[in-house]
């Protein structure tokens, strides 16, 4: 791969581990010249404001004192100075655009859902219009409610939580395993339950629905916070049963068949009925979501990548699979990134001053812990072009409303559910896993593979010979990262970056771009 430099004088820090301190989150705020310090400086204190407007609120201070989860949210500011090291000019505004609509979204979640908690809020006419929905699922079923609330009453508690905190989950973990679940499960739903062991989450809602997501461990946990929801707060749950052959034909009307089982069922239990125009309205918002999404990949698989990393991650995430279409806002950040995301190309913009490698990650990720995949660009000029979890359907869906169309929209909330952002490569078998990354790599014009290795997941853990064979024999390489995801006790951030940092060394026999952020002290940093 021919490297690209930055010809344009770098503006601010340049060597960027004078930042950290020892014990320390940081010594002090990253300069990056006078037009981008103002304009991140004014992006911090919006994100201030945000957690102003929740905190503000009787309720929701009740609710800090009740769970323990709710403090890690006095580290969001933090969590996107972790996200933008190094970033200036159109990338800056990228990530800051994508994340801070990002945290907005996560603090109404947190809103809604103390306000329908029958422990706080307990606004009892709100919380009979809410269903609890899987945090692992797509929320395509709920396109048609356009009445009811959905709410992913995991993502504040544990999820957003451990993006902030990485020692959130840690308390969740250990109180799972004193009730006796296996200690080398994954992490996430061991959590997840921990949480609901502790009896420390929000309690509201009509109804539930769970999705078989991505593993044994969820199902495990599912199974155990279904059966507290139905037995000690009265809330029925639906168990979605998504095909793990995804690729085949044959599962296609089964799943069809679910999703119509699962939109009876809340019809049932809150009495709304299935708005067929509010669907395809959402439908509409999907494909631009999936167009956008396209759009962007295209720029990055050009020299001039402008949005990477896990900000891409999750603020696909967010609007893909948390929102699918039922949020109009979502449809003008989209606009504002791609204008930006325009501009950088046309500029060249890059974001560190040297590109030497650009890179997929691949595997079940911890990326959003921890900044590694900025790190990685500023330290040693690998450019994460994208990742597993980002690289969803490319496929519209029907959106205009039709009678065939109205058939064919089961089938299409189906595929979405099968093909979602924690199983769509997981399940289905060896071509979407391991035959789908090199086709990725040659549409990208990636010449590297960063393969996350999650300790307890064995879903990837199998293939791990085959990746080896393969990307030897297409002159790829191939690096592979240790990590427990939600657990740092097993793998701490600096052990994950010792694996890039000597694979680099040894192997690549290159030296860091900035050498000063090879180690950093940041264990005990959120």
């Amino acid at each position: 791969m021919a490297i690209v430099v930055n010809d344009k004088e770098r503006k601010g820090e340049k060597r960027l581990g004078v930042l950290f301190d020892q014990g320390k989150v940081r010594r002090r705020r990253e300069w990056r010249g006078l037009k981008d310090t103002l304009y991140d400086y004014t992006r911090w204190l919006y994100l201030l404001s945000i957690l102003a407007r929740v905190i503000i609120k009787p309720r929701n201070v009740k609710a800090m004192f009740r769970y323990r989860w709710f403090a890690n949210y006095l580290a969001v500011p933090h969590m996107l100075d972790k996200f933008t090291i190094g970033l200036r000019d159109e990338p800056l505004r990228i990530t800051h655009t994508a994340m801070d609509f990002v945290v907005k979204d996560v603090a109404q979640c947190i809103d809604n859902s103390i306000k329908g908690d029958r422990r706080t809020g307990n606004n009892v006419k709100y919380s009979e219009k809410c269903v609890l929905w899987d945090e692992n699922a797509m929320t395509a079923v709920m396109m048609g409610f356009p009445t009811l609330n959905c709410i992913l009453r995991e993502v504040p508690t544990m999820f957003s939580a451990n993006l902030l905190n990485q020692h959130s989950g840690m308390h969740y973990l250990d109180v799972a395993q004193q009730f006796g679940i296996p200690g080398d499960v994954c992490p996430m739903p061991e959590a997840e339950l921990g949480v609901s062991i502790d009896d420390d989450f929000p309690v509201l809602g009509k109804c539930a629905v769970q999705v078989n997501t991505t593993c044994d461990g969820s199902l495990m946990g599912n199974g155990l916070i279904a059966k507290r929801l139905e037995r000690e707060y009265g809330i029925p749950t639906f168990q979605l049963v998504a095909p793990m052959r995804h690729t085949q034909e044959d599962v296609q009307k089964y799943a069809a068949n679910d999703v119509k089982a699962a939109i009876k069922f809340i019809e049932e239990q809150t009495g709304e009925k299935w708005d067929w125009n509010a669907y395809f309205e959402c439908a509409k918002r999907v494909n631009n979501t999936t167009r956008n999404r396209v759009s962007w990949l295209e720029v990055n698989s050009t020299p001039y990548p402008q949005f990477v990393g896990a900000v891409f991650s999750l603020y696909n995430d967010t609007n893909y699979m948390g929102n699918c279409g039922r949020y109009p806002a979502f449809v003008e950040i989209d606009k504002k990134v791609m204008k930006l995301v325009r501009q950088g190309y046309k500029n060249k913009t890059m974001m560190a001053p040297e590109y030497r490698h650009r890179c997929i990650v691949w595997g079940v990720q911890p990326q959003y812990i921890i900044d590694m995949l900025y790190w990685m660009i500023q330290c040693w000029g690998v450019v994460p072009l994208t990742d597993m979890l980002s690289m969803v359907i490319s496929e519209e869906i029907a959106e205009e409303d039709t009678p065939e169309n109205r058939e064919q929209a089961y089938y299409d909330m189906a595929w979405l559910t099968m093909n979602m952002i924690m199983r769509n490569h997981t399940h289905g078998g060896y071509k979407v896993l391991v035959d789908e990354l090199w086709e990725y790599c040659e549409k990208m014009n990636a010449d590297m593979v960063m393969m996350w290795e999650h300790m307890s997941c064995k879903a990837l853990t199998g293939m791990h010979g085959q990746f080896e064979e393969q990307a030897r024999e297409r002159g790829i390489h191939l690096v592979w990262v240790c990590h427990d995801l939600a657990d740092p006790r097993v793998y701490t951030r600096q052990a994950i970056r010792d694996q890039f940092n000597q694979y680099m060394r040894t192997v690549m026999r290159e030296e860091p771009i900035d050498p000063t952020i090879e180690i950093l002290p940041d264990e005990h940093a959120w």
